[in-house]
């Protein structure tokens, strides 16, 4: 997968962790998420997949955590009413490129459903506890937990 374009209207800090882990993926794989109110160092991985309706390729930097093989991702959107469309993307295309450190990987996407859902949002909970205020916030949406699958 080519490297694309950082896009348009994220915030700055989201823009300045996608360009340091383009720069030094190692550096970037710890991510000091007090730039954003976060409680320090969070482990990120670089998330790159194509629009479901543009056809344009999207990178955008995740917390995330290993779980045997798998890589785990919340679609938070910070406990809003809708979903990211990062998770949209992945339901309609499935496929796509994480970054973990300097290690990269293609990777087939699913969203986790009961029983493993739980078991896993238990684990991203301890990783960022604000998941769970998240999904609080989020009313009556349940907040997805995406599993990424190395081919």
């Amino acid at each position: 997968m080519s490297t694309p374009d950082i896009p348009a209207g994220l915030p700055d800090w989201i823009k300045d962790h996608i360009k340091l882990y383009l720069e030094d993926p190692e550096k970037a794989h710890m991510w000091d998420s007090s730039v954003a109110g976060g409680p320090g160092p969070l482990p990120t991985l670089l998330l790159e997949m194509t629009g479901a309706k543009s056809g344009q390729k999207r990178m955008l930097p995740l917390i995330y955590q290993q779980v045997g093989d798998r890589f785990v991702i919340i679609a938070s959107k910070g406990g809003a009413p809708d979903h990211p469309a990062w998770y949209n993307n992945l339901v309609k295309t499935q496929s796509c490129h994480i970054r973990v450190g300097k290690d990269q990987y293609d990777c087939v996407a699913r969203t986790a459903s009961s029983p493993e859902r739980e078991e896993l949002w238990e684990k991203m909970a301890v990783v960022y506890p604000p998941y769970n205020d998240y999904q609080k916030a989020a009313g009556d949406r349940v907040i997805p937990v995406v599993v990424l699958d190395p081919k």
